[in-house]
C-alpha cells in the first residue's frame, strides 16, 4: 500500500513517551532481569525500526517478533541486540535464523528432526532455540513432560541446537481473577523442574504480568503493549505501578465543509438523515486506514469539541457533524488531545467492542508514522 503523505492524515508517535515507558519498566525489574521490546506487528502500529531504535537507546536488552521476516528486518537495519521470533517458524528456514543469529521458538520433538537436516547441511552456527510450553494458553508449545523430554533427548549431543531459553505465555495475567494465572505458574514450574539444566532465559512475564505479578523466578521480560503506553488489561485493571504514556496520536483536518438541509442523507445507504440544517465536515481518511467503517455513531474532536460522525465510514473518507460553521483545513484529533478533551485507543476500541491492541494494529500504512518528540539517549 502507498504511504499517503500528501494529505493531512497522519500519525503522531511520541518518542519520548515510548522511552520513558521502557526506562520504568527497567527500573522496576530486580537485578540481572533483560527486558525485551515486542516490535511485532510493525510494533503494534508505531514502526518498527523507530520504536527498536527508541527502545534500544532506553535500555531494552533485546527484541521480540512474531515472525522471521520482522527479525531479518531488524537485521538488515544493523540491529545486533538478540532477536526472538515468538512464532513457530517453518523447519526449511531454520539456517536462515541461524545464519542471522536470532532465536526461535520449538514446541516439538519433529520440528528439531526436521530442522536438523538442513543445519547440519551447511556450516552455520548452531540455531539458538527457546523452548516454548503450552501451559494453558493453548497456542504452541509442549504440552507434557514426556514431550519435552522426548526434545530434550534430540538435543542432547546434538551441536545443531543451543538452548538459550524456556518460556511460556499466560492467557489470564490481564484478569482480577488469579485462579487460571495460578493454575499455569505451577504447570509452568513442573516443567522448569523437570530440566536438567537452567537456561540463560526462563520467562514468562509479557506487559501484564510485568505489571501486576511475580512468578517462576524469571529473568526476561517480553515488554509489549505497555511499551506503547496502553493498558493491557483494558480497563479491567486500572492501577499499574508506574504511570503508562501513550505514544500514538492519530490526526487529519477537514477536506471539505458544507450545510446541509434537514432531512438530508449522508453517505452510503442514506443510514444518517439531518434532523435540522446541518454544517458536514468531511475528513480524508477511512476503513482503508484502518478507521472502522463500524465507528458511525462514534466521535472526533474538532477544537476540543466531540463531532458525531455521521453516515457510514467510507473507504478514504468520513462525516462528521460541526457545532458550526469551521473553515476546510481546520484540525481533526482521532485519537489524541484537543484543547481540554481527549480520545483514547481504549474509547476507539470500547465502541468498537474490541481492543485497542486491534485498533493500533489496524492503522494502516497509508498513514504515514510522523515521529514528535524525539528521544536520543
Amino acid at each position: 500500500m502507498v504511504t499517503a503523505t500528501l494529505r493531512p492524515s497522519r500519525v503522531e508517535i511520541n518518542e519520548t513517551a515510548i522511552a520513558h515507558n521502557v526506562q520504568h519498566a527497567i527500573a522496576g525489574l530486580p537485578d540481572q532481569t533483560a527486558l525485551f521490546a515486542v516490535v511485532k506487528a510493525d510494533a503494534y502500529g508505531h514502526g518498527l525500526l523507530r520504536v527498536a531504535r527508541i527502545a534500544q537507546a532506553a535500555g531494552a536488552s533485546g527484541f521480540c517478533v512474531a515472525v522471521l521476516d520482522e527479525a531479518l528486518a531488524l537485521r538488515r537495519a544493523g540491529f545486533t541486540l538478540p532477536i526472538l521470533v515468538l512464532g513457530i517458524i517453518e523447519p526449511e528456514y531454520a539456517p536462515i535464523a541461524a545464519a542471522n543469529h536470532i532465536a526461535v521458538p520449538v514446541g516439538d520433538a519433529d520440528w528439531l528432526r526436521r530442522a536438523e537436516k538442513g543445519l547440519t547441511e551447511e556450516s552455520l552456527p548452531p540455531l539458538t532455540i527457546h523452548l516454548a510450553l503450552d501451559t494453558g494458553m493453548g497456542r504452541i508449545g509442549f504440552r507434557t513432560l514426556p514431550a519435552l523430554q522426548e526434545a530434550l533427548s534430540v538435543i542432547a549431543g546434538q551441536p545443531a541446537f543451543h538452548i538459550e531459553g524456556l518460556f511460556t505465555h499466560f492467557a489470564t495475567a490481564d484478569e482480577p481473577d488469579p485462579t487460571y494465572f495460578k493454575m499455569q505458574v505451577e504447570r509452568f514450574k513442573t516443567f522448569l523442574a523437570a530440566l536438567p539444566e537452567r537456561p540463560k532465559y526462563v520467562h514468562v512475564a509479557n506487559s501484564a504480568t510485568s505489571l501486576w505479578h511475580a512468578a517462576c523466578d524469571c529473568n526476561l521480560v517480553r515488554f509489549g503493549v505497555a511499551m506503547y503506553g496502553l493498558n493491557p488489561s483494558g480497563r479491567s485493571i486500572e492501577a499499574t505501578p508506574y504511570p503508562l504514556e501513550p505514544a500514538l496520536t492519530l490526526k487529519s483536518s477537514l477536506s471539505f465543509v458544507k450545510q446541509i438541509e434537514a432531512g438530508e442523507a449522508v453517505s452510503y445507504g442514506a443510514t444518517y438523515h439531518a434532523a435540522k440544517d446541518e454544517w458536514i465536515g468531511t475528513v480524508p481518511l477511512g476503513y482503508a486506514d484502518g478507521w472502522q467503517r463500524r465507528l458511525q455513531g462514534f466521535h472526533v474532536l474538532v477544537d476540543g469539541q466531540a463531532c458525531e460522525i455521521v453516515g457510514r465510514v467510507c473507504m478514504d473518507q468520513f462525516m462528521i457533524r460541526l457545532p458550526h460553521e469551521v473553515p476546510a483545513g481546520t484540525p481533526v484529533v482521532l485519537i489524541g488531545q484537543s484543547g481540554d478533551a481527549s480520545i483514547s485507543l481504549q474509547d476507539v476500541a470500547d465502541y468498537a467492542h474490541t481492543i485497542h491492541y486491534e485498533i493500533a494494529c489496524g492503522l494502516s500504512e497509508r498513514l504515514p508514522r510522523v515521529s514528535v518528540n524525539s528521544f536520543n539517549a
